[in-house]
């Protein structure tokens, strides 16, 4: 299994930061991904992708847990890449 970590520092209440997510989340659908929300902590879920995002009073912290199928075929740099440019442009707003 493959882990990718990601963490955006920011300065937001809680559900505010929850609410910059959205468009993290929404990109996540277009990969049969899903996010099953309980409180600040959102469960990832898809075929042969699992894992979390935390949302702290001072940071979102995303992990993705990549499968031996997702693996084949995600490059897990770029996928890191594309987490980090999409969380840093959404608190930049």
């Amino acid at each position: 299994m493959s882990e990718i970590r990601v963490e955006q520092k920011h300065s937001l209440p809680i559900e505010d930061a929850k609410g910059r997510v959205a468009a993290f989340e929404e990109m996540l659908t277009k990969y049969g991904v899903k996010v099953d929300w309980k409180g600040p902590t959102g469960t990832l879920k898809g075929t042969g992708v699992g894992g979390t995002i935390a949302v702290t009073p001072s940071a979102v912290q995303i992990e993705v847990k990549l499968g031996l199928m997702a693996r084949a075929v995600v490059d897990s740099t770029k996928l890191k890449a594309s987490i980090e440019k999409r969380l840093k442009a959404a608190f930049e707003a």
